[in-house]
Order: C-alpha cells, then sequence, then structure tokens
C-alpha cells in the first residue's frame, strides 16, 4: 500500500493508473480514490487528492481514513458516512499544507 501511495504522489495529478490498487470511489464517494490491500481482504485507504493545499505546486495526497473488511464483502452505509464526515472535516482545515 506504501508502494501505491508513493507511485500516485509522484505521478502527475490524475495521471496514475493503478490496475486494482488505486481507484476513484463512484456514487456518493466520487472524487475520493481508494487503495487496495493485499490477499484475500480488503484494507483500504480512503484518499482526498488536495489540489488547494497551500505552498505546493503539485496536490496534496491526503490519507484520510483506512478500513478492512472480508473478501467480497461491503462496508456499510454508515462506513462510508464516516469516511465523507472525516474529509469534510480535513477539509474545513484552513489552509492545508505540510507544515
Amino acid at each position: 500500500m506504501v508502494a501505491v501511495l508513493t507511485a500516485v504522489a509522484a505521478a502527475p495529478p490524475k495521471r496514475f493508473a493503478g490496475g486494482e490498487y488505486w481507484e476513484a470511489m463512484k456514487g456518493d464517494l466520487i472524487g475520493w480514490f481508494r487503495v487496495n490491500g493485499p490477499q484475500r481482504r480488503h484494507f483500504r485507504l480512503f484518499c482526498l487528492l488536495d489540489y488547494v493545499a497551500e505552498g505546493l505546486e503539485r496536490p496534496l495526497l491526503a490519507v484520510i481514513d483506512g478500513r478492512d473488511k472480508p473478501f467480497r464483502t461491503e462496508l456499510s452505509t454508515a462506513d462510508y458516512a464516516a469516511v465523507r464526515t472525516l474529509g469534510a472535516e480535513y477539509l474545513r482545515r484552513n489552509p492545508r499544507s505540510l507544515f
């Protein structure tokens, strides 16, 4: 997962093709991305690309939350709502930067 995050952070914005490891979310989580973990359990990191973080030439890759679930199951609506709440809290911080 760290290797995928490193590759995403190094790639030009919106250009990383991560196969099954880096995926854009759909539905209520449009604008979010997930990093999928290995083996028969899904380890998910929910990430945002922050295009307005101050003092950066490139978008800031913000890892907002991490969850896991058994293979071929779905996270609950409450789980996704919690991720969105954390994302909204992150985006309310202003200014956002590495420092």
